[in-house]
């Protein structure tokens, strides 16, 4: 981490004090850009840091003394940890950058990402101008060429193979009113095939958590893990995936001399710091946590009082721990049972305790079920629902979690409304809008109500036949607004399936590995790059992994001809017939809409998760006054006139209208508050009975509540039985009165008047009911998790007895792991592959690496790809530190070229690969694909170039985490 050493506002770093006697002239934002990454005199003195070993990064202009500073603030735009950026702005130009001091999450630090970001600002290899591939050539062409280009073929591909033809991917990266506008898009379109980057990161955590206690998101945050007396992260490496919030836990582990243990098939930087440190084998999380949770049994350390009130079905839990021995979880993970002992006593014993994960649970076959052990781990032992406790999911991208809760995804509409007619009737009722005209747009009803695919299974949905796909046609389009190819698995398949489009659209600040790979498998036309700016040059929230909505300002202006996701989504709705009706009550200057009304417009739909209180001035306010929240209760004084009791961020859910002023909440599922002070109990959305046992809470309550037992979701009807119906206004009744015919079953999700929720919190209670959480989810395949071989494992001789589960048809295509793994076990894969391939992120990139790679800093630091292997198996092929091999995977024929790095962080038998590298593909260097000068400053093979097949039947998660390989000497 780099930290800031001083206190107060912006101010110069010793390298911009060391240049800035380059140049005394002002400079206004065309001379600025004209001289950007060029030398300039007195660079000698910039060459004495040493700042890399192979290529030195060049400075660009520095600030300019006597011109005035503007201060604008924004969200850096990598990881999802939320840290404030204070650029300085000097006629126009970005100038200088500090991490803000004010900010309770970063508290005036940076990564080395972050510290770099002004750089993606200024980067000169970024797109400038639309581009069009001509007979294989990139050319440039103007915007309304390019807008009505691919207007006129998506009319084209729709007319004749229906609107479900064309894939829409989005974006983690998008604003939530960006990600709303592509949702809605979508939706006017008449498709569901519509995803982005939550998908092969944390759908499954969003599958696992929904469907235990109520909702798929991190129960708590960064700042609260200071509380914790033990923390266990279990297949997460904050330390160089989510640098910044490792203060938090580094500190609170000091202040409390707390447990901080890591269960990790790999030693990583976070290990480092543990005070334990558990390897496991990668694929076996749920034996090791039935492992834990067998000793906890077995010697009565589980919360009892807790799990009589407020958790159903944990006896079954307990008749399934007997199947999970120590000796078992050993000859499953080879992790030692009085190993596990001691981290399970510690988490059940030495609380508050906390589970942090990210995707090294999420990323795997049974990732759903993985999920669902930890969550019920946390149950059984009491530790969610207070401060210092919970289940800690860290997030990837910097809106990754907004952009799943706006519902930018193929099961969802915004606010995981689902895909009912009930829920499709609300969002026509929001956008104002006929119901039939929305499913006019459609193919059929059920079509409109089904899932749509996965962009984990877009190019088989290319590539079947057609009899193989639940939809009129094969894709035949797609529109990729923000995503990067190489963080999906299986790119051999992948470039077959680029061939096969009749139209790629790529609308991003870089052409990313889409573009090159389009290229290597033979695209020659009808291939659009579109330039897209960054989250600097436009306005809007976004929302970090404990929930909280923060709003960034416009830094600078896009340069050339970049445009705003904003402008890219209103222009091709104009093209497609569309925008009178997707902006009929959002404000457009020029080709523009405005973020501030999308929000609104949010707000007013938004009532099922709370994102219903956050209006922009709320948000905006928070950002101006962020000094004063705690740095631990992130809540801010009860008496400040702007921000009084607010939670930092209105961490969702902030109920009500914005003039109820609910503050958020910071810890989910904590009853020892009142619910206008944030407290909640567990939701009650799997009904009120089962079995004959009840499903709601009971003698547990909120701090407050008139109702002092478990209580259903609230609705009319329940309002009406209550009396408390008597509190609505007239004009509330009113709205609920022209909801629908009857009147008793409009809820408090679905109330737009939001008088249901503003009556049912004045009378202490929560509008989503008071339920006990599920150990056992009875809709899901594996209603109590179990252990499940990958589909390409080494330990073959327990895949009889726990194979992965049978093939089906899920989101319109066949899954047909079981098929694959009984292939690879049949044919003796494991015996040519044997090295267990795993793989996760680098501090110095992110995601799919495009932009971190093309940033001069960051590229300077990490230059080539590379595979880590043990000394024993690199001594086994006789391979060096450093040397060049070939890892071979065990489909495809695929290979990748890549340096070695010969470690003992990695066990024998055991590889690791980051996969934030693309630009090579099977040893060959693909930089001439790449418009000129638009290519990354460091290019190397991708990770998913190796792993293999492999979904989670919940929701097609992806399994990069486990798969086999072979390491050659090139």
């Amino acid at each position: 981490m780099l930290t800031k050493r001083k206190s107060g506002q912006a101010g110069r770093t010793r390298l911009q004090t060391l240049m800035g006697a380059v140049s005394s002239v002002p400079l206004d934002r065309r001379t600025f850009l004209r001289r950007s990454g060029l030398a300039v005199g007195g660079m000698a003195a910039v060459g004495a840091f040493h700042l890399g070993t192979i290529k030195k990064a060049e400075a660009i202009s520095p600030p300019q003394p006597g011109v005035p500073i503007e201060l604008r603030k924004s969200i850096c735009t990598h990881c999802a940890v939320g840290c404030t950026v204070t650029a300085e702005v000097q006629n126009g130009v970005w100038t200088g950058q500090e991490p803000s001091w004010d900010s309770p999450i970063n508290r005036g630090s940076h990564c080395a990402k972050g510290a770099s970001v002004r750089e993606l600002v200024h980067s000169d290899r970024r797109l400038k101008y639309p581009m069009k591939l001509v007979s294989g050539q990139w050319e440039r062409i103007s915007w309304d060429d390019a807008i009505n280009g691919i207007g006129d073929k998506l009319r084209e591909i729709r007319e004749k193979s229906g609107p479900d033809s064309v894939y829409w991917m989005g974006s983690a990266k998008f604003s939530n009113e960006g990600t709303y506008l592509f949702r809605k898009l979508a939706a006017f379109w008449g498709t569901n095939n519509q995803d982005h980057q939550a998908r092969i990161c944390h759908s499954t955590t969003v599958s696992g958590v929904a469907n235990t206690w109520g909702y798929g998101a991190m129960t708590n945050s960064f700042n609260d893990i200071r509380n914790a007396k033990t923390m266990i992260i279990m297949g997460g490496n904050p330390a160089e995936a989510h640098p910044i919030s490792l203060q938090h836990l580094l500190e609170g582990k000091e202040l409390n001399h707390a447990n901080f243990i890591v269960i990790d098939p790999r030693f990583t930087r976070t290990a480092a710091h543990a005070t334990d440190y558990v390897r496991i084998r990668s694929g076996t999380d749920i034996a090791v946590l039935w492992g834990m949770l067998w000793h906890i049994f077995e010697n009565g350390w589980e919360d009892k009082e807790f799990i009589a009130q407020r958790v159903y079905g944990m006896d079954e839990i307990r008749k399934e721990m007997a199947k999970y021995p120590p000796e078992e979880v050993e000859r499953i993970s080879g992790v030692p049972g009085e190993q596990l002992k001691r981290v399970a006593e510690m988490f059940a014993t030495q609380k508050p305790a906390t589970l942090i994960w990210c995707m090294g649970q999420t990323q795997h076959t049974v990732g759903t079920a993985n999920v669902r052990a930890s969550c019920i781990l946390c149950l059984a032992t009491g530790n969610v629902g207070k401060p210092g406790t919970g289940a800690n999911i860290f997030r990837g991208h910097d809106n990754v979690q907004g952009a799943t809760d706006i519902g930018l995804d193929v099961t969802t509409l915004p606010f995981y409304y689902g895909l009912t007619e009930g829920a499709w009737n609300h969002w026509a009722r929001v956008w104002e809008v006929e119901y039939d005209y929305l499913l006019s747009r459609f193919d059929s009803k059920e079509i409109m109500e089904a899932p749509g695919i996965p962009l984990t299974r877009w190019f088989d949905a290319v590539s079947l036949p057609k009899e193989q796909i639940a939809q009129r046609d094969n894709l035949r389009a797609m529109f990729v607004q923000g995503h990067a190819s190489n963080s999906i698995t299986r790119i051999p398949e992948s470039v077959k399936g680029l061939a096969k489009l009749d139209l790629l659209v790529i609308a991003d600040p870089h052409p990313t590995t889409w573009a090159s790979l389009a290229v290597q498998g033979g695209r020659k036309d009808n291939t659009f790059l579109l330039p897209v700016c960054t989250q600097f040059e436009t306005s809007g929230s976004r929302v970090a992994s404990n929930r909280s909505i923060q709003w960034g300002e416009q830094i600078v202006k896009p340069s050339f001809e970049q445009k705003d996701d904003y402008q890219v989504i209103y222009r091709l709705a104009q093209k497609l017939g569309l925008a009178e009706r997707m902006f009929k009550n959002i404000a457009v200057e020029g080709d523009r809409p405005v973020p501030e009304d999308v929000l609104r417009e949010m707000n007013r739909g938004s009532w099922s998760t709370g994102y219903c209180g956050q209006s922009p001035e709320r948000l905006k306010a928070h950002m101006k006054n962020q000094r004063k929240f705690d740095l631990v209760t992130l809540r801010a004084p009860k008496d400040d006139p702007e921000v009084g009791g607010d939670y930092y961020g209105l961490p969702w859910p902030c109920w009500g209208k914005p003039e109820l002023r609910h503050p958020g909440t910071a810890n989910l599922y904590n009853t020892g508050l009142h619910v206008m002070d944030g407290g909640s109990p567990f939701r009650a959305r799997f009904g009120v009975e089962r079995n004959g046992q009840t499903l709601l809470a009971e003698g547990s309550y909120t701090e407050g509540s008139e109702l002092t037992d478990g209580y259903p979701e609230f609705t009319m009807a329940v309002l009406k039985k209550l009396g408390w119906d008597k509190d609505l206004t007239a004009e509330e009744l009113g709205v609920i009165q022209k909801i629908g015919s009857d009147i008793d079953k409009v809820s408090w999700s679905t109330d737009l008047s939001g008088g249901i929720q503003r009556v049912v919190l004045s009378h202490g209670c929560h509008p989503y009911g008071n339920g006990k959480a599920r150990a056992v989810a009875w809709n899901l395949p594996d209603p109590i998790p179990v252990h499940r071989e990958p589909i390409y494992t080494p330990r073959v001789d327990l895949v009889e007895k726990y194979p992965t589960l049978p093939d089906a048809i899920q989101f319109r295509l066949p899954n047909i792991g079981f098929s694959v793994q009984k292939a690879a076990v049949d044919k003796g894969v494991a015996k040519a592959f044997p090295l267990i391939l795993t793989s996760g992120r680098l501090v110095e990139y992110e995601g799919g690496g495009e932009e971190t790679r093309s940033n001069r800093w960051l590229a300077e630091l990490q230059q080539e790809m590379f595979v880590e292997i043990n000394p024993a198996d690199a001594a086994e092929r006789g391979i060096s530190d450093g040397a060049w091999v070939w890892v071979t995977g065990a489909e495809s024929n695929s290979k990748a070229k890549v340096r070695a790095l010969v470690t003992q962080r990695v066990g024998k038998g055991v590889t690791f690969m980051p996969f934030h590298f693309g630009g090579w593909f099977q040893g060959e260097d693909l930089r001439q694909n790449y418009p000129q000068g638009t290519d990354p400053i460091v290019l190397g093979e991708s990770a998913n170039s190796i792993t293999t097949y492999g979904y989670d039947p919940v929701t097609n998660m992806q399994e990069p985490k486990v798969t086999l390989c072979q390491v050659m000497a090139a």
